[in-house]
């Protein structure tokens, strides 16, 4: 997933398909014959895109940068207007692009922790200003208009907190409006009448889809719902289809972890009001993923899934998609842990005998400030010890037969050799809430002698001890 250079156009923006008469009304017809662009050949696209900071680490100050850089852009592609300011007096950005019949409104970090989709967003408009005359996005640009509200909350993002400078939840304002951001947000829908919205978000890492074992819920998706009844009316017969297509195009890169969020009406919540108001909207959730990068690959699944949306829109290939797709996806669950040390003997350090049990560690994004340099962390501990055979992780050690302490010396290292006794008593625990920094250990060669195999530090815990 390394970003070297815009590569030349690919393929999946060069077909040559004869283009259509536009419909009349805001519902295209389906171009049969076409094929929806391949997910692999979008997710390759990106990967040779420049490369951006990983998400948590955009600013506001950032995100001005890529609005001007966008506004300075040959062609006039993009309109960009400051829709209004935080709390603090952050600028926060709407950009059109587009000429269609069909407003499509998208809007990223109103929980300025959440970040995942702001550089998508990014990302997708970069795509359409550079391949405007290919003939997909040609298309694109005839049949939408997009609105796009990079990052809502640009006080929270500067935290990388969920609420705003007033300490409220946006995401909860949707009523009252006390909130300028939420009032901005309301204002741009009240102002488009946009037929579909696209509200863009991360959830926690425990998130979790399936049960055997379970998997992390890397992509959630909800067609929302705007009362208690989770009443089906066109808008949200059009929000299921098109979760069914993000479905179909996530899947042949994260297959078994897609969920489907909880419908259940929330009063306050603007994706439920402003699907009242009548902007029907799809929901889509950034949670867990393994690997070294996963903010960079968090945002490629958003590139990917959003790029395939539109697309669909455009072409009206999204009526063709049933909502059975959507309907199928299992879940969500909160049976996911960053990290499963199962079926080891715990030294747990208390003073007890060693007992069999897994650990179970919970871990979460955080961005750090560092020499003035905002720098992302995983702030990681103990959550639970036991019989934890019912959940799933990012990454599971086998150790049976093997045995665990905590890491009462940070100097040990693999191969060291230790004495310990029957029921030790350390300072340093494996107990909830406790940092997740262990030994992995195999009998030496007397009862109380043990080698150290591995060290095993998850997160910062390192820079605690």
């Amino acid at each position: 997933m390394v970003r070297s250079g815009l590569i030349p156009v690919l393929s999946l923006f060069c077909l040559t398909v004869a283009l259509p008469v536009l419909a009349q009304g805001p519902v295209p017809p389906v171009l049969a014959s076409e094929a929806p662009p391949a997910p692999t050949d979008l997710a390759a696209f990106w990967d040779a895109m420049p490369p951006r900071p990983a998400a948590p680490l955009f600013t506001a100050d950032a995100v001005t940068a890529e609005v001007q850089r966008i506004a300075r852009a040959p062609g006039g592609l993009v309109a960009v207007e400051q829709l209004g300011s935080s709390v603090e007096g952050r600028p926060i950005w709407h950009l059109t692009v587009g000429r269609g019949p069909l407003a499509v409104l998208l809007w990223s970090q109103m929980h300025g922790d959440e970040p995942s989709a702001t550089p998508a967003l990014f990302d997708l408009l970069d795509t359409i200003t550079a391949h405007r005359e290919s003939p997909r996005v040609a298309r694109l640009l005839d049949r939408l208009t997009l609105h796009v509200v990079p990052m809502l909350n640009p006080d929270g993002a500067e935290r990388y907190q969920r609420r705003n400078a007033q300490g409220i939840d946006v995401n909860r304002d949707a009523l009252r409006l006390q909130t300028p951001e939420g009032r901005a947000l309301k204002a741009v829908r009240d102002r488009t009448r946009a037929a579909i919205g696209f509200n863009l978000h991360n959830q926690n890492w425990r998130t979790s889809v399936g049960r055997t074992p379970p998997k992390p819920a890397t992509i959630s998706l909800l067609a929302v719902a705007f009362d208690e009844a989770r009443t089906e009316d066109a808008g949200r017969v059009l929000t299921k289809k098109t979760s069914a297509v993000l479905r179909d195009a996530l899947e042949p890169l994260i297959p078994g972890q897609i969920g489907r969020y909880d419908d259940e009406f929330e009063v306050r919540a603007f994706g439920d009001n402003v699907t009242k108001w009548g902007t029907p909207v799809v929901l889509i959730e950034s949670g867990a993923v393994a690997g070294e990068r996963p903010d960079q690959q968090l945002t490629r699944l958003n590139f990917v899934a959003l790029l395939t949306a539109l697309d669909a829109l455009a072409s009206g290939r999204v009526h063709e998609a049933t909502t059975a797709r959507y309907e199928s996806l299992p879940e969500n669950e909160d049976r996911l842990f960053h990290t499963i040390v199962r079926n080891a003997t715990l030294l747990a350090g208390t003073g007890v005998p060693g007992f069999v049990a897994d650990v179970g560690v919970v871990g979460q994004r955080v961005v750090r400030r560092s020499d003035g340099q905002r720098r992302l962390g995983l702030a990681a501990r103990i959550e639970d010890v036991g019989d934890l055979r019912v959940f799933g992780a990012l990454e599971v050690i086998e150790a049976e037969g093997k045995f665990l302490a905590p890491l009462f010396d940070p100097a040990l290292q693999p191969g060291a050799r230790v004495t310990i006794g029957a029921s030790p008593t350390w300072p340093a625990t494996i107990t909830q809430g406790a940092p997740p920094a262990f030994l992995l250990l195999t009998r030496g060669e007397s009862p109380d002698t043990y080698v150290v195999e591995r060290v095993i530090r998850v997160g910062d815990t390192d820079r605690r001890q």
